[in-house]
């Protein structure tokens, strides 16, 4: 089969010699797993990150990969309710472990160090195929799974978000705040958010977004105190960084924020006090259980969400894909055609 495997870690400028689109063996039926043919799989930053070596307990070569919708192509005989032709899409949590509260220490997800989604065909277990959401066609639902259960969990599970509720999504474009935005929406939350391009601000305005703010500019949480009328119940931030010290000034008393990632590295210059004094929850979370991902399904399908694809790639360009990824041009998830 053909697939991107990914033989060294480095700048993105030697990408194309670290990062190969050729034949390799496909995946063995072993151990009662599945094996899925994938149609379409789709980028998350975690992937740019393997690439370039910023991420723990890199094993190599891989086929990266985390997200992908596909038709089962086999199943061990007599031991799933799934068979050859079905419909597909996989959970990319590995062992998340038995309590719903965190994973265990065990947890991994596809595409590392377990071979990925960018390829012909990929193996799961059996426990983690789900049926393809109805309503969504191959290239919209590989941008469910991991984006999906991330904004699930963060919004939901963790962060309680209830219809009236403002909330702040930060650095909206990437595929989870677009998501988590969508998702935001369709609770019937009032969404604020924030992003370093006017571009994508004006995009989440479109999709039902109440209005942003540039993050680059002085002022900007002023500017989003005042179009939230002064309460924001809820905020959910995957960029820390020097913007995060904003955070506990915007939130109101009472409120949660919620953090899923740390792009922008460490916060610094916090205030403290206004974490206690206003008896605010702050919240870490990150990828999701079993019955998250499950919720999240039921979600999308229910509300009939359609993921905003920004851009599509053929597996043998895959390494464009992970320019535009790492230039922060996208707006919602890019994918991959992979058949």
């Amino acid at each position: 089969m053909k697939a991107a495997v990914l033989h060294r870690t480095g700048d993105l400028q030697s990408l194309d010699s670290n990062l190969a689109v050729e034949e390799t063996k496909e995946p063995d039926a072993e151990d009662g797993r599945a094996i899925v043919r994938v149609e379409y799989a789709s980028l998350n930053r975690r992937d740019v990150y393997i690439a370039q070596g910023l991420y723990s307990k890199i094993k190599l070569p891989v086929i990266p990969g985390s997200d992908c919708s596909g038709l089962v192509y086999s199943v061990p005989d007599g031991t799933s309710e799934f068979k050859p032709g079905d419909e597909v899409i996989i959970d990319p949590s590995i062992q998340w472990g038995d309590s719903p509260s965190h994973q265990s220490a065990r947890y991994s997800i596809l595409g590392m160090p377990m071979n990925g989604t960018f390829a012909e065909f990929v193996s799961a277990d059996l426990k983690n195929l789900h049926l393809k959401p109805s309503h969504l066609s191959h290239r919209e639902a590989s941008a469910i799974p991991l984006a999906g259960v991330t904004a699930y969990r963060a919004l939901f599970t963790r962060g309680r978000l209830s219809g009236g509720e403002n909330i702040l999504i930060t650095g909206i474009g990437g595929g989870v705040a677009a998501l988590a935005m969508q998702f935001a929406l369709s609770a019937g939350a009032n969404v604020f958010v924030t992003s370093g391009n006017d571009e994508k601000l004006r995009k989440a305005v479109e999709l039902g977004a109440k209005g942003g703010a540039l993050y680059t500019t002085d002022g900007w949480e002023n500017e989003i105190r005042e179009m939230c009328g002064g309460r924001m119940d809820i905020v959910l931030d995957s960029a820390g960084g020097d913007s995060f010290a904003q955070l506990p000034e915007i939130v109101s008393y009472g409120g949660r924020i919620v953090l899923y990632g740390a792009s922008l590295g460490p916060a610094h210059r916090v205030n403290l006090h206004r974490f206690f004094w206003k008896q605010l929850d702050v919240l870490g979370s990150t990828m999701g259980s079993p019955d998250d991902f499950a919720n999240m399904l039921k979600f999308v399908e229910e509300r009939k969400i359609v993921p905003v694809i920004d851009s599509e790639y053929r597996l043998s360009d895959i390494t464009s894909a992970y320019r535009k990824m790492n230039d922060n041009r996208q707006f919602g998830k890019i994918v991959v055609m992979c058949r």
